[in-house]
């Protein structure tokens, strides 16, 4: 595996990818062959980044066969497109040196939690808009994904359910950019497929934000995968003993089987 922090701006200053590529060779041929490949985007609220939701994660798809990358992106920047840019040209970064690192350019990935899980279905549905194109200077196509993994994500900026302190942290309390951050609002025939994950009693993202979002997908045709779990704290990430015993009050290891449920999605798309 090799293992190499990439700066996407200024180096030691701004948003930085740390990745884990696969290099062992299928087989006893030596013939190398293409992978898949996951960006991580650990939640935090916007306001920063939990380490549990990123590595640990991670290292789950490497175990699985895939490659895969912690995208370390910036927040609290007073710019709403900032996130959104730094997982673009994530993407746009890895399809250029799909060939080099032996990615298969049609499975890239984007997988969030919480407020990540913002982020990844934002990718999801503004990735043919305009903006993005002229921030990346890159064609639209190059900086969509394959698809998307959900984990209890922050989606909806209008209703009820929505995470207050998400929306703040992303936009600054913006009133005009409440319709544009309600992702399920934003979903098109143009939203890539996605698996879905939460807790039915989730006490900080609540499950209607899943629900919101897996209703609109259906309402486009999108093919999608979604799993509630009945009970579970937020912030499980891969809901293992070492990842979340620091905080066990509300705990579920039940909820660990979506790393399992995940890996034969992958397979399917």
């Amino acid at each position: 595996m090799i293992n190499e922090r990439i700066w996407l701006y200024q180096e030691n200053e701004t948003a930085y990818v740390d990745t884990y590529l696969l290099n062992a060779p299928h087989g006893g041929t030596g013939d190398y062959k293409k992978r898949g490949l996951v960006i991580v985007l650990p939640g935090g609220g916007y306001s920063h980044l939990a380490s549990h939701e990123g590595e640990p994660v991670a290292m789950k798809f490497a175990a699985a066969g895939y490659h895969s990358a912690v995208l370390y992106y910036r927040t609290q920047t007073g710019k709403h497109t900032d996130p959104i840019e730094d997982v673009a040209r994530t993407i746009l970064m890895i399809r250029k040196h799909a060939d080099e690192w032996l990615v298969d350019k049609d499975k890239i990935f984007v997988c969030g939690f919480s407020a990540g899980g913002h982020l990844a279905a934002s990718i999801g549905v503004h990735w043919n808009k305009a903006f993005l194109s002229e921030l990346c200077g890159a064609p639209n196509e190059l900086l969509r994904p394959n698809g998307l993994i959900l984990g209890y994500p922050v989606i909806s900026a209008t209703e009820t359910f929505a995470h207050e302190g998400s929306f703040q942290n992303l936009t600054g309390g913006d009133e005009s950019l409440r319709e544009w951050a309600s992702l399920e609002k934003q979903v098109s025939e143009n939203t890539p497929p996605a698996f879905l994950w939460h807790t039915a009693d989730d006490p900080g993202v609540p499950v209607e934000n899943s629900l919101a979002f897996a209703m609109a997908l259906s309402a486009h045709n999108i093919p999608y995968e979604m799993h509630i779990y009945p009970h579970g704290m937020h912030g499980q990430s891969i809901a293992e003993d070492h990842i979340v015993s620091y905080r066990p009050s509300g705990y579920n290891g039940y909820c660990a089987d979506w790393t399992k449920q995940v890996i034969r999605w992958l397979e399917q798309n």
